[in-house]
This record gives C-alpha cells, structure tokens and sequence, in this order.
C-alpha cells in the first residue's frame, strides 16, 4: 500500500472553521493577513489547518509530498503559525513581541501581545522564501 499523507487539503470550508475556532477574531485577522500577503485564497489542510499555497517535500525512498505552503491554526491556548524561517527570523522576533519558537512553528497567545507591522512583515518574509509549487 501506498503513502497516503495525514494532512491533506479538503474541501471544509475555512470561514466557517475560524468561525468555530477557539480563536475566531484573531483567526480571522490572521486568515486576511495571509491572504494579502501571499495573494491566494485558504484551503483546510486536514481538520484544523488553514493553509495558502502548496509545496512539495522529500519523503523516504526518494517519493515527494504535497503540503500547506504556509498556514496556522487557531487553538485554544495559542495561535500556531507554520511559516518559513526567512533571513533576518530572530532579528524580527526581537521584535515581535510576546510569543515562543517550536520546531518549525511560531506560537502566539493572542495578536494583541504581538506587533502587527512586525507580524506582516514576518509572515512576507517567509512566504517570499517559501518553495511554492
């Protein structure tokens, strides 16, 4: 049997998501923000993923898979941000404001710890860096 990816683009539809969400303001402040900067529409990537874009990915015996370009989730605890880690990443999350680094990942409370011009900025950064298919 084949690889069949655990997060996959749907058809949910992603207003309606936010609008569920634990985080449905900032969620959608976030949703509008990617949506400008990267000037694609958000499509869910499995059940709580909003994605812009796709790129592809190495998997194990030289197979490739697709994934979100660039996305966040709006949790309970904190807004998740799946972004690229551009040039001048720390400098920017100087800052920033309130918020912490995972592997891959940027985790903000709430938008109101964090400053929104450095936000654009940060989000721009990383998509103008992100491999887009």
């Amino acid at each position: 049997m084949g690889y069949e990816p655990k997060t996959k683009a749907t058809d949910v539809d992603v207003d309606a998501f936010i609008a569920g969400s634990p985080k449905p303001a900032d969620g959608a402040v976030v949703c509008a923000l990617m949506g400008k900067v990267t000037g694609l529409k958000p499509r869910m990537w499995g059940p709580t993923l909003v994605g812009f874009g796709e790129r592809e990915y190495d998997l194990a015996g030289g197979k490739k898979g697709r994934i979100l370009a660039m996305g966040f989730s709006p949790r309970s605890g904190q807004l998740v941000f799946y972004i690229k880690h551009p040039e001048g990443w720390e400098e920017r999350l100087a800052r920033l404001g309130k918020h912490k680094t995972g592997k891959g990942c940027l985790y903000i409370n709430k938008l109101a710890d964090v400053d929104p011009g450095v936000l654009e900025d940060l989000i721009a950064a990383a998509w103008r860096e992100t491999d887009k298919i």
